[in-house]
């Protein structure tokens, strides 16, 4: 059986930018063994595997070492593959069943926006790795958020990777206010313990980096900038426990894979 398979750069407004994201749209289910064996194939951030169900679809991302439970930058990318394929109308609302929930995808303009849940990050100690520029920590479910001096210090921070892994599952992310005129605070983002030693550009880190800068900088719309090699920009909105993701996609090639 043959299914479509979609390389796409999500938050990236043209090709080799953002974070490259495959995308697979499934007529039937597929074995959870092949879609984490083709996800390690892949070797991208996220591999997002997409089916209908009814009105809306269901939606489950893999990582290179493991299926996860929310991925932002895979689900835009779906988005963008459903529009481009005639799944969806232009302007159509996409819902989306996952493990986090019921997630929806909104066109606004030439962006694509997410609503995903946001995430509540409490205060806690520095993990050994942090260095000297960190300045406070919080952890959420899925995320330990590292606050720096500055922008500078998160452009050169320096991951001890080993270090992370063995701390624990929780996904490490350095981030500071923004330097520059139009973008309120960046980030970096790391996660080994699922194969990804740097992530290009991570929509799901909006959920609790979002609430967490909009208490600090009295702000609910937000412009955020990954301060990773690619580099991608996003549009962040925070209301009440939901949180609103808004960027562009970039289709990069598309094929078929042949699923057994």
């Amino acid at each position: 059986m043959s299914e479509n398979l979609v390389w796409v750069d999500a938050f990236s407004d043209g090709p080799f930018t953002g974070n490259p994201a495959a995308v697979c749209l499934l007529e039937s289910p597929a074995h959870d063994d092949w879609m984490q064996a083709l996800a390690a194939e892949l070797g991208l951030s996220e591999t997002a595997f997409v089916q209908r169900r009814g009105a809306t679809f269901a939606l489950r991302w893999f990582a290179p070492g493991a299926e996860v439970a929310l991925c932002g930058h895979a689900t835009l990318a779906a988005a963008h593959v459903l529009r481009e394929h005639g799944w969806v109308g232009a302007t159509e609302p996409m819902v989306f069943a996952t493990r986090s929930g019921t997630l929806g995808v909104t066109a606004r303009g030439a962006l694509l926006e997410m609503d995903l849940p946001a995430a509540e990050g409490a205060p806690a100690a520095l993990p050994p790795y942090a260095g000297p520029a960190s300045r406070a920590c919080a952890r959420s479910e899925h995320f330990l958020v590292l606050e720096l001096a500055d922008e500078a210090a998160v452009a050169a921070f320096v991951p001890d990777l080993a270090a992370i892994t063995r701390a624990g599952p929780e996904m490490v992310l350095v981030t500071a206010p923004g330097a520059a005129a139009g973008v309120d605070y960046v980030l970096r983002g790391f996660f080994p313990q699922v194969g990804i030693d740097e992530d290009p550009v991570t929509g799901s880190a909006q959920c609790v980096l979002g609430p967490y800068w909009s208490e600090r900088l009295g702000g609910h719309d937000l412009h955020v900038a990954q301060l990773s090699a690619r580099g991608g920009a996003l549009r962040v909105s925070v209301a009440g426990d939901r949180v609103r993701i808004a960027g562009s996609a970039t289709t990069v090639f598309s094929g078929s894979i042949e699923v057994p």
